[in-house]
């Protein structure tokens, strides 16, 4: 029997922004699977892990982690919107990020 995956894949895309400026505290996300606006619905509230690498250890650890939240939908293609605690730097911009299936409202 395979492993079962808590969580749904995502990419992150970049920074919401203009034509010229960007706003770094919002960071859009794109889901594995989802198309659609509707699809993204149910992705809202629900956490979001971006997982990395350092050089230096802490307590034993060179993974960190970087917590955020899912807020809205971002256009009809199923991108989202998301905020995490501290803004993703620019070298995250096409890496994967863990997008968890909790809080639930099912």
């Amino acid at each position: 029997m395979g492993s079962t995956r808590l969580y749904a894949k995502g990419r992150v895309l970049g920074h919401k922004r203009a034509k010229r400026n960007t706003r770094p505290n919002t960071s859009l996300l794109q889901i594995e699977g989802v198309v659609t606006k509707k699809d993204a619905q149910f992705y809202l509230g629900k956490r979001v892990a971006y997982i990395y690498r350092a050089k230096r250890e802490i307590q034993g650890s060179k993974v960190r982690v970087i917590w955020g939240r899912i807020t809205r939908p971002h256009g009809n293609s199923g991108a989202v919107k998301s905020k995490f605690r501290s803004n993703l730097p620019p070298h995250a911009f096409g890496a994967s990020v863990r997008v968890m299936l909790f809080p639930s409202n099912i």
